[in-house]
């Protein structure tokens, strides 16, 4: 009887992060945060997100952006399969390749005990939006169909044009003849490289020693994701977008202890009404009433802490029948404090603001979250968003995240709460 041969082991598949400390263009770049999440810490996201992925090295001459790195893999639970390699200095300045770092975290990595890669990923962090299936895209290209190496693309559709002073008409059409504008769907179809992922194979690359030898194949990304972060503007792009982009990562009550309300812009529109007498009036909603009521009778531990040293803070606060500190300078400080004398690790506090006076807390709480109509810088630094604005009913959208979808109706009226101004 014949013997049944041994099953083939599927590919070993290293991606490779580079993420080098220095950066002219952004000071520390890879710790920048784009949806409140490290640079580096979304790349190695996606690379243990990937179901082709095997293991993924960071590669860096920075132990910031090694300690990033390592936290984002602990969180998920996939601490064992991320290596941080410490790039050598002649590989970590400027003029430095990103093959050169793959390379050397390449063979790093194979010195491990048993440690051997068929395909390896060059994946930048510099691509904030980078998913787990572009990863998957080019490592399946090379591991399992044939391709030696393979890179992200995205539909491009753009006339691009030259300045060029050594021919005659010193500007020229580079993929156009600029005589000849044909429409769109008659044109050949330009394919876009991204900048995020590459994969190649690891004999192949060993020899050739760079990203795109022998066959390579192009694997289609949505273009709407197509952004490399180069310069300030291209970080503040990404910021925005990224409450577009990012799936939603909405907490639920087993994520969170506790939860602390900003008052003004988060509870109310951060309009003030002020009548003749002096008497200042701000508008609430009924609806983040009945979300705070649900999750006091949850048992959840409630907060409201607040810039302004108003009655109208303490007034709405009474009527919720939960406590409030007004008039703090320091909310962090505050918080802090508030977090130790009930003794709430910080980390599974969800901290609900608008404005930049709450960035100091969004930096402590383990769950900042904005409103919809949150400055976009605290926008950009909150873990999750709320679709509805301050004043409207953002409240109660929290409290259905965290107590199910019984409260997701919100009624739509306000209530005012007034109290005379000293």
């Amino acid at each position: 009887m014949t013997p049944t041969p041994a099953p083939t082991p599927p590919p070993t598949v290293l991606a490779v992060i580079p993420a080098r400390g220095g950066s002219k263009g952004v000071p520390a770049k890879n710790l920048a945060q784009v949806g409140g999440v490290p640079l580096v810490a979304r790349a190695v996201r996606a690379c243990l997100g990937s179901t082709e992925v095997t293991d993924v090295v960071v590669t860096t001459d920075d132990p910031a952006i090694a300690e990033a790195a390592t936290e984002a893999a602990a969180a998920l639970g996939e601490a064992d399969r991320l290596h941080c390699v410490q790039r050598p200095e002649a590989i970590a300045g400027d003029t430095a390749t990103s093959e050169a770092a793959v390379l050397h975290a390449l063979d790093t990595y194979e010195e491990l005990p048993g440690r051997t890669a068929d395909v390896v990923l060059l994946v930048q962090c510099t691509s904030p939006f980078v998913t787990r299936e572009d990863i998957d895209g080019v490592a399946a290209a090379v591991a399992h169909e044939g391709a030696d190496t393979a890179v992200t693309v995205a539909p491009f559709h753009g006339f691009v044009w030259r300045d060029g002073h050594a021919v005659e008409d010193d500007t020229y059409g580079v993929n156009h003849d600029k005589a000849v504008r044909p429409r769109r769907q008659d044109r050949p179809q330009d394919l876009l490289e991204t900048g995020a992922a590459y994969a190649m194979n690891v004999a192949g690359f060993r020899t050739h020693r760079h990203r795109f030898f022998g066959h390579t194949a192009l694997v289609r990304t949505d273009p709407a994701r197509v952004l490399e972060i180069d310069d300030p503007h291209d970080l503040a792009r990404a910021r925005a977008l990224a409450p577009l982009l990012d799936p939603s990562p909405l907490p639920t009550r087993e994520d969170i202890d506790a939860v602390v309300l900003d008052f003004d812009g988060t509870q109310t529109d951060d309009r003030v009404f002020i009548d003749s007498d002096g008497r200042e009036t701000v508008a609430v909603h009924r609806g983040d009433g009945l979300g705070i009521a649900a999750m006091r009778k949850a048992g959840l531990p409630l907060l409201i802490l607040s810039t302004e040293q108003n009655p109208v803070v303490a007034a709405r606060a009474r009527k919720l029948k939960i406590p409030v500190l007004h008039g703090i300078d320091r909310k962090d400080e505050a918080l802090k404090q508030w977090c130790e004398e009930q003794s709430i690790a910080p980390e599974r506090v969800l901290y609900v603001g608008n404005d930049v006076n709450d960035l100091p807390c969004f930096g402590l709480a383990g769950w900042p979250v904005a409103v919809a109509s949150a400055h976009d810088s605290v926008r950009a630094a909150a873990r999750a968003v709320t679709t509805t604005p301050g004043g409207f009913g953002a409240i109660r959208e929290i409290a259905a995240w965290l107590l199910g979808p019984t409260l997701t109706t919100t009624p739509v009226s306000t209530t005012p709460v007034s109290t005379p101004t000293k």
